[in-house]
């Protein structure tokens, strides 16, 4: 039994509210709390109800706006629809209720909706691979996608082709039939959509891979047509570091092009391609600048490239930090390898 000023705190506070009998239930069970709690429980079962009450009138409001329109919208609809089964050819009639017609309409809605988080859930799962150097994993999981209409899929699958062949476990045939594999994937990605930065960018990168199988000429001539996917890939997008450094890297190939091949080259194609140092290190710049510390090769290259233009402090400075980089893929620790014995030179 409640004690006397809590019956009456409970009585007054249910008056106000203009609850009934019944719709105080809750606060019978304050009956059952010993005696030093009962100056506050009658105000917090009163507070609970009342809160229950304005949260169902709230749903029943809901459902009846939700009725409302629902039997307005299928209104028109109420005649018999003929479904067609293939089995056989043979159909039949149903006659759509409203209930009916809004299952259908949802189990439509929810099995669209979740193919495209399925297919989001794939590309969030590569990503994350990618991020963790996982590459052959990450190649395991985007070839259940190679024939996927989906320019996100196929250049991702690119990447991972082209890391795969990467890979010091790799061996040389399969290193070619690799690089072949991963210039299908971007090239499908850049059909698939001209407008994805990323199809721009692998389909470069891969192009130039293929050309180390074509001989010097073929390669030459291929420059052209890389430098152009790669400016275009920084033109849909600026903020993309990687592009950015390749380009530098293009530069600085074209730089460090041995005197023979520039002959060939002039022969070839009258007025080869051309760069200079200073080049590829504006861009080598801009790329840290963009995403610093974004990709251990930029940092290597930059210092590569101080050593070329003959400023040996600059040099050291970022072959340090490539020293520092942490290796998580196989290019990284290569990279690294490659630093370290850059600074050996430098301290001699």
């Amino acid at each position: 039994m409640l004690c006397k000023s809590c019956t009456t705190a409970l009585l007054i506070n249910r008056n106000k509210a203009g609850f009934s009998e019944s719709q105080c239930f809750a606060t019978q069970m304050v009956g059952q709390v010993p005696a030093h709690f009962c100056p506050d429980l009658p105000k917090i079962a009163f507070l609970l109800c009342h809160c229950l009450q304005l949260f169902f009138r709230f749903i029943l409001l809901e459902v009846k706006e939700i009725s409302d329109l629902f039997n307005t919208t299928v209104q028109k609809k109420q005649e018999d629809l003929q479904v067609l089964f293939e089995n056989k050819k043979a159909s039949f009639l149903v006659t759509v209720t409203p209930l009916s017609f809004l299952i259908y309409e949802r189990i439509t809605h929810f099995t669209s909706v979740r193919a495209l988080d399925s297919a989001q859930e794939v590309l969030d799962q590569a990503d994350y691979l990618y991020s963790c150097g996982e590459t052959q994993k990450l190649h395991q999981l985007l070839l259940r996608h190679k024939d996927s209409d989906d320019a996100e899929f196929l250049w991702r699958l690119a990447r991972a082709s082209h890391d795969l062949a990467l890979l010091s476990s790799i061996s040389a045939d399969e290193k070619k039939r690799l690089t072949y594999e991963a210039f299908d994937y971007a090239k499908k990605a850049l059909e698939k959509n001209e407008a994805s930065f990323a199809a721009h960018k692998w389909f470069a990168i891969c192009l130039s891979d293929v050309g180390d199988y074509e001989g010097i000429k073929v390669k030459i001539g291929n420059s052209y047509i890389i430098r152009n996917h790669l400016e275009r890939a920084i033109e849909l997008n600026p903020k993309d570091a990687t592009s950015i450094h390749i380009l530098g890297y293009w530069c600085f190939a074209f730089a460090e092009l041995p005197w023979y091949q520039r002959k060939v080259a002039a022969v070839i194609f009258g007025s080869p391609p051309t760069a200079t140092y200073e080049e590829a290190l504006a861009f080598f710049l801009q790329a840290e600048e963009v995403d610093p510390n974004f990709y251990s090769k930029n940092l290597l290259m930059l210092g590569k490239t101080y050593m070329m233009l003959r400023d040996v402090q600059r040099a050291a400075l970022w072959l340090t930090k490539v020293r520092d980089y942490p290796a998580v893929t196989e290019e990284d620790k290569q990279v690294h390898k490659e630093a370290l014995e850059l600074l050996k030179k430098l301290n001699g």
